[in-house]
């Protein structure tokens, strides 16, 4: 029954681990493929914030399910939204940033190719490491700073000679793209650990929590909407060059996000490791296939990097150092207590 029970968490978390991959390829490839196809370019800015729109509609709809009545669901909503305005303004800071963030990914993905973006885009872990130091005091494992510069060498020699494609038309700046990279790591290294921070101060529902952080990324997206398309939009439509291609980036961009932070219980570091180097893996084979993707050898071993050392990251700190003889456990140091 035990080992029954086993498997089944096993193939849970496979699934889990696959839908994650999927998912993050997938978005980096049609993101591409929308920013770099013959058609008319859509506003980028709108997706945006379409996208947050959709993530708002579907928090609601967990945190009515996690209620279970209609009433609790009411309450909730007074009291944590339209009842804490406090609470509105501390979320409008990460959403302000992760707008920031994914106005850059699109400024990237039209710029770069989507391998060399998977790729590069992985420096989030170190920016997240030091906003952890610097924010929640909490301290990295030796081998972890080994991973962290592995990671910025392999990037290194990924953006040395960049992988060209040749199948796309479209006139690219790489150097602008790797600079909108720059900018969203140190976007999501500073959101991801703040938001970690404010949901760590209080026992309020993660819901709860990413609809006052929703509420204020609408406002913040069409605000960015209005001062960098406002004119053409007005004259071209809010939905200018929409494709099917363009709704399947949103409802990627929309859900993965929210499936991501439902499932990471689910999963270990280890677990995302792998997921991000899939990701990685299948972005690169897809770029080949469809946009031409010539692979250069320091790509190559600059994704090799890349991969080992999200791996080596991700790894437990009793798995990567050794216990000197007739030094207390852990557990033995908890029960000393």
């Amino acid at each position: 029954m035990a080992t029954q029970r086993e498997n089944v968490n096993l193939l849970f978390k496979l699934y889990c681990l696959a839908v994650m991959t999927l998912v993050a390829a997938t978005y980096t490839i049609a993101l591409r493929y929308t920013r770099t196809s013959d058609k008319e370019l859509y506003f980028s800015t709108t997706a945006v914030c379409i996208t947050e729109v959709i993530k708002l509609l579907l928090s609601v709809g967990i945190l009515a399910k996690e209620t279970g009545n209609l009433g609790r669901f009411k309450a909730s909503l007074r009291e944590n939204v339209l009842g804490s305005p406090k609470e509105l303004m501390k979320l409008s800071v990460p959403s302000l940033v992760y707008a920031v963030q994914n106005n850059m990914a699109f400024l990237a993905l039209s710029n770069l190719d989507a391998a060399v973006y998977q790729v590069t885009y992985q420096l989030k872990i170190p920016c997240t490491a030091l906003c952890t130091v610097l924010m929640l005091n909490r301290t990295l494992s030796r081998l972890q700073w080994i991973s962290v510069f592995m990671l910025c060498g392999g990037v290194v020699l990924v953006q040395w000679r960049p992988a060209q494609a040749t199948g796309v038309v479209v006139e690219q700046n790489p150097l602008l793209g790797f600079g909108a990279i720059a900018v969203a790591v140190l976007c999501s290294g500073f959101a991801g650990v703040y938001f970690e921070k404010v949901l760590k101060s209080s026992d309020t529902s993660l819901w709860v929590r990413n609809i006052q952080m929703y509420l204020s990324g609408i406002v913040v997206t069409l605000v960015g909407v209005y001062l960098s398309d406002g004119a053409e939009i007005k004259e071209k439509g809010f939905f200018y060059g929409y494709t099917y291609y363009v709704w399947l980036v949103i409802f990627l961009a929309s859900v993965g996000g929210l499936y991501t932070s439902v499932v990471v219980k689910y999963t270990d570091n280890i677990m995302k490791g792998f997921s991000a180097a899939a990701a990685i893996v299948l972005s690169t084979i897809a770029s080949v296939m469809l946009f031409g993707l010539q692979i250069t050898l320091t790509f190559a071993l600059g994704t090799l990097l890349v991969c080992v050392s999200i791996y080596l990251y991700g790894l437990p700190r009793q798995d990567t150092t050794s216990i000197q003889q007739g030094e207390p456990t852990s557990k033995e140091r908890v029960s000393g207590v």
